[in-house]
């Protein structure tokens, strides 16, 4: 009702205005007959009035569809209006949202192709690069030594790529298995002996056998690399420990990354998780891509999983991946 209102209050200013100006013509020109003015002004009214609720009646669907914040295009389908105005803006929304559904049609087809190369690219970058490794592993050269670290984080660099492709596709990658953490947490410190014995910092694990959780064993893994990778940076050289520890109590299992580096600032705290950020040790480290915590975040979100972190500047941080309702189980179990 307003809308409508809204959209004839020029027409209604010009009938008043019209209505004054034919009623000053007679009255100049020595018309004094009020009576009969003043039913011609009457019955003129009356007629607009009753146009405006002729209009507002045929037209009342069309303007509460405008009237809505939001609408389906479905239900300018259902108005039935039969007028100029309404069929004519009816057909454009058909128009617009059938350019828009083909757009967003090519633009998902691209993105696709996109997420399709990008992962072929990653496994075709592999295979050459585990071949360089083993034949760097093979040569007892001083050199070689600094030869793997590259490839180490060429790697690093390929996992990255191919995991943040998939997280578009989260849905259609995402497997709930049950996860013995102790045995995944050997496995990811035995895969990257290196990076410790390299960084002069050394691994703890602080997890019961039996402590289980339902969860992604991949992202997990790749999640778990990425914090022990950060911890390892930020304590390189200290020759401290890398701590990864478990425990669960009643509202669920916790499996924490505990480091004794630089920590964090706490001016960075609020953003550590957010995309590209790396804040005042990514400008001091200079090797930080500000994507793996955000990843780590967005994953653990996606399988309504938490994660938290705290630091101490100069002490240590503590980076703590929650799984809400879990409870340990029996290795044995699964």
């Amino acid at each position: 009702m307003k809308l409508f209102f809204r959209e004839h209050i020029p027409l209604i200013l010009l009938t008043l205005v019209q209505l004054t100006v034919v009623t000053t013509v007679f009255y100049l020109d020595g018309y004094r007959n009020w009576t009969v003015a003043a039913y011609a002004i009457s019955l003129g009214i009356c007629v607009f009035v009753v146009y405006l609720i002729y209009r507002y009646i045929s037209h009342r669907k069309f303007y509460q569809l405008l009237s809505k914040k939001e609408f389906k295009l479905e239900e300018s389908y259902q108005l039935g209006e039969q007028s100029p105005l309404p069929v004519s803006v009816n057909e454009l929304l058909q128009s617009q949202y059938r350019h828009y559904e083909n757009a967003m049609v090519e633009g998902e087809r691209n993105w696709q192709n996109h997420i399709t190369f990008m992962n072929q690219w990653v496994h075709q970058m592999k295979t050459p690069l585990s071949v360089l490794e083993l034949m760097l592993q093979e040569d007892d050269e001083p050199r070689n030594e600094s030869m793997l670290e590259e490839t180490e984080r060429l790697r690093t660099g390929l996992e990255m790529i191919l995991y943040m492709a998939r997280l578009e596709t989260f849905e259609h990658d995402f497997v709930v298995d049950k996860v013995v953490l102790r045995e995944l947490a050997n496995e990811v410190i035995l895969e990257n002996k290196r990076l410790f014995i390299r960084n002069y910092v050394y691994p703890r694990i602080e997890i019961e056998k039996d402590l289980i959780v339902e969860t992604d064993r991949k992202w997990l893994r790749f999640i778990l690399l990425q914090l022990i990778s950060n911890a390892v940076k930020f304590a390189s050289g200290t020759e401290t420990q890398i701590t990864i520890a478990a425990y669960a109590n009643d509202r669920g299992v916790y499996l924490e990354v505990r480091d004794q580096g630089v920590g964090i600032p706490s001016s960075d705290m609020k953003r550590i998780f957010q995309p590209f950020f790396t804040g005042e040790n990514g400008r001091r480290f200079k090797e930080s891509s500000g994507m793996g915590l955000y990843i780590a975040k967005t994953v653990m979100d996606k399988m309504n999983q938490g994660i938290e972190a705290e630091s101490e500047v100069g002490r240590s941080t503590v980076i703590r991946l929650i799984f809400p309702y879990a409870r340990a189980g029996k290795a044995r179990d699964r």
